[in-house]
C-alpha cells in the first residue's frame, strides 16, 4: 500500500504556522482567507514532494481515487475553448487543458503554490497563464470564459460558497460549464482517518461548524468548511447555474494508495469525492 499519509506529513507547515490545537468554531472570510493563504504557502514544497507523483505534471486528475479528464470527459471538448482553472495549485491540469488546445488561465491564492506551477510551465513548456487571486474576488472580466473548472481547489476553503459561485457565473458566458470536485459532504460523520477508526460516525452530517486549526493565540492557521449535498445544490441554483450531473467516483480495483482520510479501505464502503457537473443558465 502506498501511504502518504505519516503523521508527520504537515509537520514542517504547523512548526512555521505555529499550530498547536484543533477546534470547532465560526470562521470569517478575512481570517479564513489568511489562514489558507499562510497555510498553502507553508505546506507548498512538503504537498509536491508528497503527491507530486500521483498528479502529474500535465494531468488532469479530479480525485485522489485517481478519476482522470482524459477518461471522463467531464468539461467536454476544450480546444479553442477559454478555460479557467480555479484554485490551480501547481497547475498540472491547466498545463494538460492547454495540450489539448484551450486557452487556460489558471489562479490560486497561494504564491507558494504559483511557485511550483511556474516550475512545471518551464519543465513542461506548456505555459497556461498564472493568475494570483481570491476565488471570492474574481479578476476577470464579465463572460471571460467557456469553462471553468477545480480539481479540490478553493471551494472547501471559503465561508460562502455562493460568493465563488456568484463570481463565476459572472465570468462565465451563457450555456458555460462549471465543474468542481470537493470533499464527498458523507465524509464529514467520519473521523478523518484512513484505517479502521475511521469507519465510525462521530460528527453530525448537519453539523456545518468549521473544522480550524489554530495557534497558541487561538488564531485560526487552517480552515475547512463543510456543506450538505443539499447546501451545494441550493447554492449552485440561487447562483443561477443548472446542475447537469453529480459523479461520486468508485473507488478502482487495484488502486492502493492513502492519500490523506482517502484510502482503499474507506474507498471501497462509501464515497470519498463528489464532482459537481453545472452550466450557466442562459
Amino acid at each position: 500500500m502506498v501511504d502518504t499519509n505519516s503523521p508527520d506529513r504537515h509537520a514542517e507547515a504547523e512548526a512555521v504556522l505555529g499550530t498547536t490545537g484543533v477546534a470547532h468554531r465560526d470562521v470569517d472570510a478575512a481570517e479564513a482567507t489568511a489562514a489558507n493563504l499562510a497555510w498553502w504557502d507553508a505546506d507548498a514544497d512538503a504537498y509536491h514532494d508528497t503527491h507530486g507523483d500521483f498528479l502529474g505534471e500535465a494531468d488532469f486528475v479530479w480525485c485522489p481515487e485517481g478519476l482522470r479528464e482524459e477518461d471522463a470527459r467531464l468539461l467536454g471538448d476544450v480546444s479553442d475553448a477559454d478555460v479557467l482553472e480555479v484554485g490551480c495549485g501547481s497547475a498540472p491540469c491547466a498545463r494538460w487543458l492547454v495540450s489539448r488546445g484551450a486557452r487556460v488561465v489558471g489562479f490560486d491564492l497561494s504564491g507558494g503554490m504559483l511557485r511550483h506551477a511556474l516550475d512545471g510551465n518551464r519543465r513542461t513548456g506548456l505555459r497556461p497563464a498564472l493568475v494570483q487571486a481570491d476565488a471570492q474576488h474574481l479578476p476577470f472580466a464579465d463572460a471571460a470564459f467557456d469553462v471553468a473548472c477545480s480539481a479540490f481547489g478553493a471551494i472547501p476553503f471559503v465561508p460562502d460558497v455562493e460568493v465563488v459561485f456568484r463570481e463565476l457565473f459572472r465570468v462565465l458566458r451563457p450555456g458555460g460549464r462549471w465543474v468542481f470536485s470537493t470533499t464527498h459532504p458523507l465524509r464529514w460523520i467520519f473521523p478523518d482517518d484512513p484505517g479502521p477508526n475511521g469507519l465510525t460516525v462521530t460528527q453530525p452530517y448537519f453539523d456545518r461548524t468549521p473544522y480550524v486549526e489554530v495557534n497558541a493565540e487561538g488564531r485560526a492557521t487552517y480552515v475547512e468548511y463543510h456543506r450538505t449535498l443539499g447546501d451545494y445544490v441550493r447554492a449552485l441554483h440561487a447562483s443561477g447555474f443548472h446542475l447537469t450531473d453529480l459523479v461520486e467516483p468508485e473507488w478502482p480495483d487495484g488502486h492502493i494508495r492513502v492519500w490523506g482520510q482517502w484510502s482503499p479501505l474507506r474507498g471501497k464502503l462509501f464515497p470519498g469525492t463528489a464532482v459537481f457537473c453545472c452550466v450557466k443558465r442562459p
